[in-house]
């Protein structure tokens, strides 16, 4: 049995289970086209967090 001291808060998510997306816009990139538009942001998915495996929370080692 473990105890919660042997847990703590994922510090890559916060404790929040999933890590947010985000988006980051730079005009520099004009990475891609969408019809007669540039796209100059990249935005990344919520995405479960890979540190803590979606607990919110990390074991001590």
């Amino acid at each position: 049995m473990m105890s919660n001291s042997d847990k703590k808060v994922c510090p890559e998510c916060n404790g929040e289970k999933v890590i947010q997306g985000t988006c980051e816009c730079n005009s520099e990139w004009r990475g891609s086209k969408t019809g007669d538009d540039w796209n100059d942001c990249q935005c990344v998915p919520q995405v479960t967090c890979p540190m803590c495996k979606g607990t919110g929370f990390v074991e001590n080692l």
